[in-house]
């Protein structure tokens, strides 16, 4: 309804009607300035005012209309048939197309449609209307969730003696298990008492360990076996590799010989990728890597010295604390020395020379974590004394990126297995930092405190949501990550790539031109050293025409000093000779005047 209101005014109350017209300005009243008033002119100082440096706003109110929503459902049946036509009778049917397709209307009905059929399809080969003609800018979708992590159950040391959670193993299967080896790594400062048995944890139940691991010496590394699930292999921290079958019990199943194990305890032992599933291999800072079929576990198949002179020689060897084995890479492996230096090397070589291909360095300090990007395998991550270092296998003088210098130590790291872009830390002051590079990489994107003891070990689910890390007192805390963590996102394979490649090629530049101003120091080097030697040549020749001038000159001085002695001396000598003479002849008058004085 249409509401109207008329408002009623007579004209002659609006007033005159106004006329304006152009014409020459005209002053109207001139009133000069006045001296007396300025004596009446009061100085306010100071004067307060007040500013309102915001803008004004204001507010208003809008009541949108609202649209009533309903869901209605629609049967497509077989239309356009006359109702004395049953469309399910076949027979009816083409017994009514044929008495249609003689008629002559059909006919010119089908041939003026067909030139616009003909028309709409040409159009449509010839311009694709759905085409998208300008490609989107990669740009990598960043979302606004707030990135966060919690903590879903922890599971705690139930010995009285707590130890350090030195390494932590999910089930390969359901994920819903975790192994959790228990050592003391301070040296000679273990207790007597202290228990050397390790735990498998239930998710669901963190109150009782599932089964307890009971190995001769404590574990400091523990693995799932990918292809038999009831499988483990252990790094004892008496240098002996033992496996366990979860379905055989707690006790050991296959234990090495000591006399052909690592001298030091095992940091670092991984499943190979072969056809029995039964192959793994173990390193240990004694400086060796050892290869061992678990069928005949007494001593290992291989054993590689990690020796970067390639010499071969144990004295030598860098102590390996971290493993790396890639499985599309089933003869390359690396491994992380306690000297901060990564060894690369080549299983099937012929030679031990020749299975050490290359050596990175750059930590200050053990490399405790090592492992390969799972989307980029040419790139691997290094944790290690203060800073987390991303490097590529074509850079081999330094790395492509790292993280600044952290306040405390850090002791372990990890890619996510869903996201290219992001990796978790582990430090000393019980933080765990993740970083998103693509977002951010000057500082992590997430850092949350799990606990007040140190972090020592740290694994990552295969579905990137949950990661575990164990502390110095046993405790290992499961965290589940927001989904903006272990979800990939938009264009984030190619947005990885593109950074790797980039401080790839800008580290290779900077080598060449190192390389170059090394190469340019030492020609300057040389060219000094020979011009240092010429000049001594030089100097040495004056330096022995001088030493003979002044050798020469010594000696005449010293022949002429001798003879102006003895020229004084024989001057002398007369001298005395005249007056014993005169004395003489003086002596001779005083006698002979007195003896004539007598006579």
């Amino acid at each position: 309804m249409e509401i109207v209101y008329v408002y009623v005014k007579k004209r002659s109350e609006f007033g005159k009607q106004c006329n304006f017209s152009d014409r020459q300005a005209e002053l109207s009243i001139d009133i000069p300035p006045n001296p007396e008033l300025a004596d009446q002119f009061v100085v306010r100082d100071p004067v307060d005012t007040g500013v309102q440096c915001s803008y004004d706003m204001s507010e208003h109110e809008v009541n949108t209309e609202r649209f009533e929503m309903e869901t209605r459902g629609i049967n497509h049946v077989e239309g356009g048939w006359p109702k004395d036509v049953n469309p399910q009778e076949l027979e009816q049917t083409i017994r009514f197309r044929k008495k249609v397709e003689k008629d002559e209307n059909y006919i010119n009905a089908i041939l003026q449609l067909g030139y616009v059929m003909e028309h709409c399809i040409k159009q449509n080969n010839a311009i694709d209307i759905y085409g998208e003609y300008f490609d989107e800018e990669d740009v990598v979708e960043v979302s606004d969730e707030v990135l966060s992590a919690k903590t879903i159950n922890v599971f705690r040391d139930p010995h009285v003696i707590k130890r350090t959670a030195t390494h932590l193993s999910w089930h390969p299967d359901a994920n819903r298990k975790l192994a959790v080896a228990y050592s003391c790594l301070d040296f000679q400062r273990a207790d007597v008492n202290m228990s050397y048995d390790s735990f498998i944890w239930d998710l669901e139940n963190p109150n009782k360990p599932e089964l307890t691991l009971k190995p001769a010496s404590p574990l400091v590394t523990l693995e799932y076996n990918p292809k038999d699930a009831h499988v483990l292999i252990g790094g004892c921290y008496n240098g002996q590799i033992a496996c366990w079958d979860t379905r055989k019990g707690s006790l050991v199943a296959e234990l090495s010989t000591i006399e052909f194990s690592h001298r030091d305890p095992v940091f670092g032992a991984l499943w190979l990728q072969s056809k029995t599933g039964t192959e793994c291999f173990s390193a240990s800072t004694d400086g060796q890597v050892m290869w061992w079929d678990i069928r005949k576990i007494n001593e290992p198949t291989e054993v590689l010295v990690m020796d970067i002179s390639r010499k071969g020689v144990l004295e030598n060897a860098l102590g390996a604390i971290a493993l790396e084995f890639e499985p599309t890479m089933p003869t390359k492996f690396m491994v992380g020395t306690e000297q901060g230096v990564v060894i690369s090397c080549n299983r099937k070589a012929k030679t031990a020379a020749e299975k050490i291909v290359n050596t990175f360095s750059g930590h200050h300090g053990p490399i405790y974590a090592l492992q390969r990007n799972p989307f980029y395998p040419k790139n691997f991550l290094t944790v290690g004394d203060w800073t987390a270092r991303i490097w590529s296998e074509e850079s081999r003088e330094s790395c492509i990126m790292w993280t600044k210098y952290h306040m405390a130590y850090l002791t372990d790291g990890a890619w996510s297995p869903q996201r290219p872009a992001v990796f978790f830390t582990t430090k000393m002051d019980g933080t765990v930092d993740v970083w998103d590079f693509v977002f951010k990489q000057s500082d992590p994107a997430l850092s949350l405190k799990v606990c007040d003891e140190a972090l020592f070990s740290l694994k990552v689910q295969d579905n990137g949501c949950f990661l575990a890390c164990g502390s110095r007192l046993g405790t290992a805390t499961l965290l589940e990550v927001s989904p903006g963590l272990c979800t990939l996102q938009r264009n984030e394979k190619n947005a990885a790539s593109s950074i790797f490649e980039r401080e790839t090629r800008r580290e290779k530049i900077l080598e060449a031109r190192h390389r170059e101003m090394r190469l340019k120091e030492k020609g300057k080097t040389e060219v000094r050293d020979e011009e240092a030697e010429g000049e001594i040549k030089v100097n040495q020749e004056e330096l022995l025409a001088q030493t003979e001038e002044e050798f020469f000159d010594v000696i005449n001085t010293e022949i002429r000093r001798k003879e102006a002695a003895l020229k004084k001396a024989g001057s002398k000598v007369k001298e005395e000779e005249e007056k014993e003479e005169e004395e003489e002849g003086a002596k001779e008058g005083e006698e002979e005047a007195e003896e004539k004085a007598k006579e």
